[in-house]
């Protein structure tokens, strides 16, 4: 199935008016926090499941694994799927095995005909963060709950933008010399590499920090979608774009939402509403709040602590539109070596860009720049510990691993400096090659 398609223009004019008419529907966002604060929200997730629900589990699993799609535990090596991913499917069909198995094998052909690991490994970094200017951006931070936090501001797609960024599609290998021969537009493959940054950097690392219920991992996002000064115009314009991400995240990505908080809302918004809501699922709507002013603060703050809101939200985060994650104290402890000392005339550290995964024990950097793999594996470090062996350290491992204790740099250790400076441009020396799983 497409992910585009082509509408005739709107005649409607365009409004400044910043508020939603009084007659669109609303989800309640203060019943909806209240179910968040308890375990409500846990159901059907792995280790808050039913008898049936376990049962039923189990017999997803054996029939994927008849049907060749899912390999099972084995002397000690890890099943192909976790079961946090197989229940995200399972819950996008409310536990029907078959509607479960029917989409589970559409996403796994899907992602074996489009090459996605391979993608994710081969992106141009340039591509993806360009990519990356276009979608929701993690703030580096997560709400309450320890699910990650996504700011999208829709303003800054204006056409001058959207024009820049079509623009860095006119080679058919701009994005990854494996998908040039590609049928798949490009613009959709930089998409697909943006939900796998998702699936297998922030969600992994979110469910190694501490959180209220660390015996289930973290398997979707909180979103915040500034919409003040657009044009109903520009709505219009950025429909397919949008469509794009919610077509696909149904389809492929099930289950990856947690909840959207829209404000900046114009007078002429429930037209925007209606367009929007067909792309969802019910369940899917339900998870989307439409915020007056007067509810932004109060609202945020009752699902995540002020540190994690950015400042022109009411929070005290130092975060704005297209800047990289600012990581708190504790991820940093765990991928601290992804960020490089704060460039001149800025206070905090920079980011590595480009796709990174977390894999528990290890980072792996993937990605090309200018065709040049810079794939490395860095080790993360035992929390409490300066390093594995930090005793016996060497500057070699202290440069290999790129963290102390609190995951930042050592200004004394040059060498730790220009390793992780390296891996952030994407020029670091050749390390041991580790696969890459789903």
């Amino acid at each position: 199935m497409p992910f585009w398609r082509s509408e005739p223009q709107p005649t409607e004019p365009e409004s400044d008016a910043k508020s939603v008419a009084e007659s669109e529907p609303k989800n309640d966002p203060v019943a909806s926090a209240s179910q968040a604060a308890g375990t409500a929200w846990l159901a059907g997730h792995l280790n808050h499941l039913t008898e049936d629900q376990e049962k039923k589990l189990e017999e997803f699993k054996k029939l994927c694994e008849k049907e060749g799609y899912y390999k099972p535990e084995i002397d000690g090596q890890k099943p192909s799927h976790d079961d946090a991913t197989m229940l995200r499917f399972l819950r996008a069909r409310k536990f029907d095995i078959n509607g479960a198995w029917g989409q589970f094998k559409d996403t796994e052909d899907w992602r074996k005909e489009n090459a996605i690991e391979e993608l994710y490994e081969n992106i141009e970094v340039d591509s993806y963060d360009a990519a990356r200017r276009m979608y929701p951006q993690w703030t580096g931070r997560r709400d309450r709950r320890g699910i990650p936090v996504y700011v999208f501001e829709i303003k800054h797609l204006n056409s001058k933008n959207m024009a820049a960024y079509n623009s860095t599609m006119s080679d058919s290998a701009a994005t990854a010399e494996t998908h040039q021969s590609s049928k798949v537009p490009q613009r959709l493959l930089r998409l697909f590499a943006l939900y796998e940054n998702l699936l297998n950097f922030v969600m992994p690392l979110c469910s190694r920090l501490s959180r209220p219920n660390p015996e289930t991992p973290i398997v979707t996002s909180t979103n915040i979608v500034d919409v003040s000064g657009v044009g109903l115009k520009q709505f219009w314009n950025l429909k397919g774009h949008m469509q794009d991400a919610s077509v696909l995240a149904t389809a492929h990505y099930p289950e990856t939402l947690d909840r959207i908080f829209i404000i900046g809302a114009p007078a002429f918004f429930p037209t925007v509403w209606g367009w929007i809501k067909r792309w969802f699922d019910p369940v899917t709507t339900s998870k989307i709040f439409i915020l007056s002013a007067a509810e932004v603060k109060p609202t945020l703050t009752s699902f995540m602590d002020p540190s994690s809101i950015p400042k022109q939200y009411g929070g005290d985060l130092d975060w704005k539109w297209g800047d990289m994650p600012n990581l708190d104290d504790e991820a940093r402890k765990f991928v601290g070596v992804l960020e490089t000392p704060p460039a001149e005339g800025e206070t905090r550290p920079s980011f590595t860009k480009g796709p990174v995964l977390f894999k528990g024990d290890r980072i792996e950097i993937l990605g090309k720049v200018n065709g040049e793999s810079r794939k490395k594996s860095i080790p993360v470090p035992v929390v409490g510990e300066t390093s594995p062996n930090a005793d016996e350290a060497t500057p070699e491992v202290a440069a290999e691993t790129g963290s102390s204790s609190e995951g930042t740099m050592p200004a004394e250790n040059e060498k730790l400096e220009l390793a992780t400076e390296k891996v952030a441009n994407g020029d670091s020396a050749p390390q041991q090659q580790q696969s890459v799983s789903a």
